[in-house]
């Protein structure tokens, strides 16, 4: 057996879950000092020297979890990340170093997704995220992200690795990706990043300023129309900035999976780096400057035949970037440290270059050649991820399990019903209902304001359309909601999913405002079920509804009253609320899944003496006039309860005892929401 010996004294941590089958559930973790000068037997130690230093006699640590059998899964080494503090730590070190580099990050985002989200996304652009903060000089050049979930590798080389493995910190992204000294526009749904990039572009240029900026997008992204809209303005402009497309060749529809893609070889790297080198560039403004004084229409045949030229040479769809104005460069394999780092410093050496795309083709499966590093990845894309995406039989039993059966169950009843999905990304659940429906199910993917116009369309037709949006999504699309949907009368049933807060998914994904900006809309019906039965209902309540838009939100969480085979499709009446428990002191009057703990809160006041009525609204819009005047009548208190902000249920609540005189009598309101404090704090 090998013995490694060493001058330094050492701490081992071992921190273990309540699940552990083997150590007991109190125990929170252990700490075990030796002396300087003992031996070690067979223990591989990771160092943990953070300062960026040539010494090779580093300190260790070793971080365990438990496996699934109950047994301990040590981390991998990281010894050239463990130095590094921010990015200027990049810039000396070797290719094989930042080679190792990208290992370390995938070995830790690996490590980290046992007992954390996902983060498949980050782990496509490790080796691109490397090569740009080797290159770049951030915080000075302005690098931007399109979506959060490919900006984990960047907060590990920012200086962000402690707030990411302190287990103690709430999970919210937010917390620590919002505006900061590297990130000078924060990352969220995506589409944003070239808009917000050429924005800062132009700015520089009016202050005189050197700086350069990267604006990160994802192929997902290219679905939203606002990433036309800037790139269209970037090349009519023609300010600085360099655009990475970040090409996982996921596709929406099927039927595109079988058509040509970008190849990546030999020939596609040469050429990449032929078009980003200094010499072909200038050759290139040299023929422009040549046939712009010869005249004649010169100019116009030379440029349709490099157009014509470097399309032949390019991926298909490539000269859509060239007619917006954007000089493509690619594709170049996302995965090769040495041709990303070669093809973004010649593009980062050019001057006055406008525009560029850099076209990169990674793989989100991707695996490292060393043994133990392709173990580590392959038991991160099997395993460990949230809740939903486990197999339907072995997981709880989610809101959108059971609005997925209630709609199958109405789609069998109405054949006119269809189903429109938009967001990023899809959840396990809906699956069932596209295989399903078959032809009449669209997913849209990132296009949310195509979503609803397009349900709009499918409605004035003479179909049925439901419009599943997530509620933090749905905000994209709200002027479609207005103008196409509302002030029309057209009669669009609006599914709203992951309302309210989702937990780790962060403050991006969080559906904090949809009660608000749904219920002011003059001819929108706005309700939320209470648990899984009331949400059948009001599933086939919405199916029945032809002469105006409704909407109905529910949250992400597990169901409520755990009956999952119950499915009511009784028709609820329009504006009715219900009294689920009566008392005579305080009236608690919940909407959506706010309705449980309302419930909860009964059984706690009850304990001490205190008699409460809880009442479920269902409805935000219209509401149960009669329901509420006699809360108002039979009680001295009435508090309302929503997953909201200011503005929404609560508000409609005020508003109408304040008009209808119910305040003359004494009542005192009190409305519980997202106040500008915990909003703040959730990083909403």
């Amino acid at each position: 057996m090998a013995a490694a010996s060493c001058q330094n004294p050492f701490r081992i941590n071992a921190s273990f879950n309540e699940s552990s089958r083997i150590l007991s559930p109190k125990m929170e973790f252990s700490v075990v000092n030796f002396p300087s000068s003992m031996e070690f037997s067979g223990i591989n130690f990771c160092p943990s020297l953070i300062r960026h230093s040539a010494s090779k006699e580093y300190g260790g640590l070793v971080h365990s979890l438990p496996n699934d059998d109950g047994s301990m899964h040590e981390k991998v080494p990281t010894p050239i990340l463990d130095m590094i503090e921010n990015p200027m730590h990049l810039k000396n070190l070797t290719l094989k170093e930042l080679k190792q580099l990208a290992d370390d990050i995938r070995s830790e985002l690996s490590y980290m997704s046992k007992t954390k989200t996902s983060f498949r996304a980050s782990l496509s652009v490790v080796e691109l995220t490397v090569a740009i903060h080797h290159v770049f000089h951030a915080p000075v050049d302005k690098i931007l992200w399109d979506m959060e979930d490919q900006t984990y590798a960047h907060k590990l080389l920012t200086g962000r690795r402690a707030l990411m493995n302190n287990d103690k910190q709430v999970d919210d992204p937010s917390s620590y990706t919002c505006r900061s000294e590297y990130d000078p526009f924060a990352a969220g749904h995506g589409c944003s990043s070239i808009s917000s990039g050429l924005g800062m572009a132009v700015a520089r240029d009016i202050k005189g300023k050197r700086d350069r900026v990267v604006s990160v997008i994802s192929n997902e992204t290219t679905m939203t129309g606002q990433v036309y809209e800037a790139m269209s303005n970037a090349g009519y402009l023609d300010s600085n900035m360099v655009v990475v497309l970040n090409d996982t060749r996921h596709c929406l529809h099927p039927k595109l999976d079988q058509a040509p893609k970008a190849s990546i070889n030999a020939i596609s790297s040469t050429l990449s780096k032929l078009q980003s080198s200094k010499l072909f560039r200038k050759f290139r403004e040299l023929a422009k400057i040549i046939t712009k004084r010869i005249g004649r229409g010169m100019h116009e045949w030379a440029a349709k035949i490099d157009e014509y030229a470097r399309g032949m040479v390019g991926p298909t769809g490539s000269t859509l970037f060239e007619e917006l104005g954007l000089y493509y460069i690619g594709p170049v394999d996302g995965h090769k440290i040495e041709d990303l780092i070669c093809v973004l410093h010649e593009v980062a050496s050019l001057d006055s270059m406008g525009p560029v795309l850099v076209h990169v083709i990674t793989k989100e499966d991707y695996v490292m050649e060393d043994n133990q590093m392709s173990k580590m990845s392959e038991e991160l894309h099997k395993g460990i991820c949230n809740i939903e995406s486990l197999p339907f039989n072995s997981r709880p039993q989610t809101y959108s399990d059971h609005f997925v059966k209630a709609l199958i169950r109405e789609s069998e009843i109405d054949e006119d019903i269809v189903v429109v999905h938009a967001g990023m990304g899809m959840e396990p659940s809906f699956q069932l209902l596209k295989d399903k429906l078959g032809d009449k199910f669209f997913d849209v993917g990132m296009a949310e304001q195509h979503a609803v116009t397009f349900s709009a369309g499918l409605s004035c037709g003479g179909l049925k359309p439901f419009c599943i949006i997530p509620a933090a999504f749905l905000q994209r699309a709200y002027d479609q909601v207005v103008h196409d949907v509302d002030r029309q009368k057209i009669p669009v049933r609006f599914a709203i999913t992951s309302a309210g807060l989702v937990g780790s998914e962060g403050a991006t994904h969080s559906g904090a405002f949809d009660i608000t900006f749904m219920s002011c809309l003059p001819n929108m019906i706005v309700m939320a079920p209470s648990d899984e039965i009331e949400l059948a209902r009001m599933v086939a309540t919405a199916a029945n509804i032809d002469d105006r838009p409704v909407c109905f939100r529910y949250p992400r969480g597990a169901i409520a009253c755990m009956m999952p085979n119950l499915h009511i499709g009784e028709l609820i009446e329009i504006g009715k609320g219900r009294i689920l428990l009566e008392g005579k002191d305080i009236a608690l009057l919940g909407f959506g899944s706010m309705v449980q703990n309302c419930l909860r809160a009964h059984s706690l006041l009850s304990s001490l003496g205190i008699d409460v009525t809880v009442a479920d609204a269902r409805f935000c819009k219209p509401l149960d006039i009669k329901l509420l005047r006699t809360l108002c009548k039979n009680h001295k208190f009435l508090i309302t309860v929503e997953e909201g902000s200011v503005g929404g249920f609560g508000a409609h609540v005020a508003q109408f005892i304040a008009l209808d005189g119910l305040l003359d009598a004494g009542i005192k309101v009190n409305h519980y929401v997202f106040n500008s404090f915990s909003m703040e704090q959730l990083g909403l």
